[in-house]
């Protein structure tokens, strides 16, 4: 009971397309034999090994005791025995050398044990009865038979008595066995064992009439032959030529016997041709042999091997062949005896051996693990013995491809250890990983490495044993989220929505057992070669959920509560695994940050800029550009934003995991690229010249015109009804005090939210740039940062978009208070018809209110900036008064000190506006120009027509002017100066000169007033 309940715990299981249970993937590495089943090589081992222990008791000597000795193996190596019988019998072992060595149990069989396994075995069938051949044994061969035991006598069994069990040998066949020893033997009974060609004396000694039937003898005839075949002519251990005579007559020989058996007496023909040919072929010696001392017949690979390991497998309890037998040590010894028949040494018993004990756990179930330990102990052997330098490349061939073997199939069930292994037999798993390196260690340092590399080919490229475990990890890994993603019905083809979302959700849940349960069951045994065996597969399974997670994603275009119900189960499941992450590499040095750098955060941040992005589309559509209050002079839209960048930015931060700083950057470009779009939409406000007046054609002042005569005489009343006229403009009323539009307030509003904007791209940056968590990159930062002070930033082109946008909404902002706020006052009024009658004092009070209202709207940051365009834009409006007002202005030379005057006081409004709001440098800066224009109203007509020629003639290249010849027309560029031509030329265009204009009207036809 106890029994079957230990195996039921320790069964592998068997995955459809990974391992099957009964090994039948693990790849036979000694070559295969053609034409010799596997029942064939057993009899011939049995028959070779009861030849080579024909002298040791129990095997026909006088005495049915076993006295141990060392046999060729020199008691060394594993295979001598511990205890020595006198005696005693085999059942008295107590103690194994060999099980002790390879961590194998003593099965503690008592001898009556041992004596009803005889009996019962006898009795039932008769191949272990113990009889004797009917013609009794021969007096002076020193070979005695079994004598027949009494049921009543009880004794523990002999070597040779277990191995005949072991091997399956009927007692007929061992009777034949020891007649044919015993009349070969006669008369050389210290004739070395290897010299004789048992195959051949078994057809000379024995009759037809041995045998029952005439059948039976002609099978173990062609049996005998076939052996012939593959040991001197398929597989000998010396190549043979093509041209060997005696390898043609004995293929003659063997080909006659299929049809009828040969005849094998004495001084028959064939048998005289067989046995000449047979020991032409195996008396050939190597080249370092002398000749005629050593005989070559079942020593060539693989048949030696195959051989070999037959008797190797007789170690195994008949009755639970995955348990070695207490005797192993005698048996191996005993079997050593072949080693010089065989062509065996040491280092191939050792690899055959290695072989037989895995090989032997695969095929019975793998339950046992201390197979496995036994396999390890000698594939340690095997290592040292592949360190030699006296390798033989055969040798090498074979140790590679055995350990090929068991590597790949170690390596199937590794790859996926949760399809293979459980909680019941996790130790098995934990005695497999080891052979799996050694082996591959053995094959990368003696094979791969070493001379023999030609003879490996296939052998993969070989990492070392983390790595290795790394593989089976995220292989495992992988293959259980498959199946998870199976059970839970998830496809890329799955076109209902909730099916879709239960599935997510429950692949979710399982995944986070699933990892809790490789963190108990398997990590204790993966950390032994792999400090972050937990963290590799959380790491894993949050790849592969991400994945799937991502799929899911990718089809969804507006958040529902049901998406928000499979993202919060995700964030519960990044969590727990991030936990086991942190938890499994916290007590390392490097804080397992190779490990952690691997998590890629889930894209829930990513869902969240993308509704950024279209609470962004829904913000332009219904932003109305109004303060949220007077403490807060900026749109509401702003602090929505960047509530949801700073949520956005915390939640990034709440993975308790070091970050990467290229994964910080790609993230903080993400959300720049959102916020700069925000930057664009508030700087969506029109441009500053669509407020600025069309330039009306340039005319000539006639100054007998009828117009100018009645103007003039009504100037006084008509003025002051024009200004009347204009006091209310455009659509919107006038404040009594200012006359700022509610567009132009809106556009400060506008840039109150920019610099907001500001302010928090600054906190977002500095809480980026200082979080202890970010992993940082000198080299990184040189590639993709700039620095500002002693920090990086992150958000460098927001801010340069702001400086931007804030500059030329400043620009729109100031030129639309001044040519369409002010243009009643300024643009539509000054100046107009006379100046003496419409000077600058009404512009000046409403600039002067126009300013107090900017102070007390824009923030103090943006105060100086947008002052300092206004100012730009009302010297701008003052120019276009006097160089492109149209008909209605006409200017006489005299008037140019009230223009001045004029100016003066437009001047001393912005150098007395708040205090720092624009510095006296600055007004003078800008003022240049105009003073410049001043200057040139101030001359003599002659004068500026003299500074005209040669300024229009320089512009144009023509050089100087001869007489007769026309001046070019100098092209109007809006960018008004005391040098430039056209600026000279409207100078003159708005003189009430007759001089003036008889040159204008001469040089280019202008029209007149």
């Amino acid at each position: 009971m106890f029994q079957q309940t230990r195996r039921d715990a320790m069964a592998v299981s068997s995955p459809d397309q990974h391992s099957p249970a009964d090994g039948s993937d693990l790849q036979w590495p000694f070559g295969h034999l053609d034409s010799i089943t596997d029942d064939d090589i057993r009899e011939t081992a049995y028959e070779i090994f009861f030849m080579a222990c024909r002298s040791s008791p129990g095997f026909g000597g006088r005495n049915g005791s076993i006295s141990h000795h060392s046999g060729d193996g020199g008691g060394d190596g594993y295979g001598s025995p511990t205890k020595k019988g006198a005696g005693n019998g085999v059942g008295m072992a107590v103690t194994s050398r060999v099980k002790k060595a390879l961590g194998l149990k003593m099965l503690r069989r008592s001898l009556s044990t041992n004596t009803r396994r005889m009996s019962t075995i006898g009795g039932g069938g008769g191949a272990l009865s113990g009889q004797s051949s009917p013609q009794g044994s021969s007096p002076g061969t020193g070979i005695a038979f079994t004598v027949p035991q009494s049921p009543r006598l009880r004794r523990p069994m002999t070597s040779a008595e277990i191995m005949r069990q072991q091997m399956r040998v009927t007692e007929q066949s061992d009777n034949r066995l020891r007649k044919t020893i015993m009349r070969t033997l006669v008369g050389q009974t210290g004739r070395r064992a290897e010299t004789i060609i048992l195959p051949l004396e078994l057809l000379r000694h024995l009759k037809p009439s041995e045998f029952s039937e005439a059948s039976e003898y002609h099978s173990w005839q062609k049996r005998q032959l076939k052996l012939l075949e593959a040991a001197l002519l398929l597989y000998p251990s010396i190549p043979l030529h093509a041209s060997n005579s005696s390898a043609a007559r004995l293929k003659l020989i063997i080909k006659a016997s299929d049809a009828k058996p040969l005849d094998t007496n004495k001084n028959s023909e064939h048998m005289k041709a067989l046995c000449a040919a047979v020991f032409s072929l195996a008396w050939r010696t190597h080249r370092d042999e002398s000749s005629g001392n050593a005989c070559h017949w079942a020593d060539g690979y693989p048949l030696n091997v195959h051989i070999y390991i037959s008797l190797l497998r007789a170690i195994f309890d008949l009755r639970d062949e995955s348990l070695v037998l207490d005797e192993v040590d005698e048996l191996l010894e005993l079997i050593k005896k072949t080693w010089s028949t065989l062509g065996i040494n040491k280092p191939i018993h050792n690899l055959c051996f290695a072989w037989v004990l895995f090989q032997q756990f695969v095929v019975t179930g793998q339950v046992e693990g201390d197979l496995l330990c036994a396999t390890s102990a000698l594939i340690n052997e095997v290592g040292n013995d592949a360190k030699k330098g006296d390798r033989d490349p055969l040798y090498l061939k074979m140790l590679s491809s055995a350990l090929t073997s068991i590597k790949r199939w170690s390596e199937k069930r590794l790859l996926y250890y949760r399809s293979t292994f459980h909680r019941g037999n996790v130790g098995l798993m934990e005695k497999l990983l080891p052979l799996s390196f050694t082996a591959a260690k053995i094959l990368e340092e003696a094979v791969v490495g070493g001379v023999a590399a030609e003879l490996a080919p296939e052998l993969e490229t070989l990492d070392s044993t983390g790595n290795r475990v790394d593989h089976y990890i995220r292989s495992s890994m992988n293959d259980a989220f498959s199946k998870l993603q199976e059970s839970g019905k998830f496809s890329a083809t799955t076109s209902e929505r909730q099916e879709v979302i239960e599935a997510l959700v429950h692949i979710a849940r399982e995944t986070e057992e699933l990892a809790l349960e490789e963190k108990v069951v398997f990590s204790p045994v993966l950390t032994k070669w792999h400090p972050f065996a937990a963290g590799v597969a959380a790491v894993t399974l949050h790849t592969c959920y991400g994945a799937l997670l991502r799929q899911f994603l990718a089809g969804m275009s507006s958040l529902t509560n049901e998406t928000i119900r499979v993202l919060k189960r995700a964030e519960k499941l990044e969590k727990v695994l991030v936990h086991l992450v942190t938890e499994d590499t916290e007590e390392w040095e490097d804080g397992g940050r190779t490990i952690a750098r691997e998590i890629i955060p889930y894209e829930v941040d990513s869902i969240k800029s993308n509704l950024l992005q279209q609470w962004i589309q829904r913000a332009k559509e219904i932003e109305t550009w109004n303060p949220i209050s007077k403490t807060e002079p900026y749109a509401q839209s702003s602090v929505d934003l960047m509530s949801h960048a700073k949520e956005t930015v915390n939640t990034f931060f709440e993975i308790p995991l070091d970050i990467p700083e290229n994964l910080l950057h790609e993230f903080a470009d993400g959300l720049e690229h959102i916020i700069r779009d925000y930057i664009t939409f508030v700087a969506s406000c029109g441009t500053k010249q669509s407020y600025v007046p069309t330039l009306p054609p340039l005319t000539r002042c006639y100054q007998e015109a009828k117009f100018f005569k009645l103007w003039k005489k009504a100037s006084t009343c008509s003025a002051s009804a024009y200004q009347d006229m204009h006091l209310h403009v455009g659509n919107e009323p006038l404040s009594p005090c200012a006359s700022t539009s509610r567009g132009t307030q809106r556009l400060y509003i506008r840039l109150n939210t920019l610099h907001y904007l500001l302010t928090q791209i600054n906190a977002l940056d500095k809480s980026l740039s200082l979080s202890p968590r970010v992993i940082a990159s000198s080299q990184f930062r040189c590639q993709h940062l700039r620095r500002i002070g002693n920090s990086f930033s992150y958000f460098d082109l927001a801010r340069s978009a702001i400086q931007s946008a804030t500059q030329y909404v400043s620009q729109v902002a100031a030129y639309r208070l001044i040519f369409l706020d002010s243009t009643s006052v300024f643009y539509d009024t000054l100046y107009w018809g006379d100046v003496q009658n419409a000077r600058i004092q009404p512009a000046v009070r409403s600039l002067k209110q126009n300013l107090i209202l900017l102070g007390a709207m824009v923030t103090d940051q943006a105060q100086s900036l947008v002052a300092k365009e206004v100012m730009i834009a009302a010297f701008e409006a003052f120019l276009m008064v006097l160089l492109a007002g149209g008909k209605s202005r006409i200017f006489l030379k005299a008037d140019h000190k009230m223009i001045e005057e004029d100016f003066l006081s437009l001047k001393r409004v912005f150098c007395t506006c708040e205090e720092g709001m624009i510095s006296e440098d600055a007004v003078e800066k800008e003022a240049k120009t105009v003073e410049g224009v001043l200057a040139l109203m101030g001359q003599p007509t002659e004068q500026l027509l003299e500074d005209f020629s040669i300024a229009a003639c320089e512009a144009s290249g023509t050089g100087v002017v001869n007489s007769g010849q026309k001046l070019p027309m100098p092209p109007t560029t809006g960018k008004w100066n005391r040098s430039d031509p056209n600026t000279i030329l409207r100078v003159l265009c708005h003189r009430n000169d007759r001089v003036a204009n008889q040159f204008l009207k001469r040089t280019f036809q202008l029209a007149r007033r």
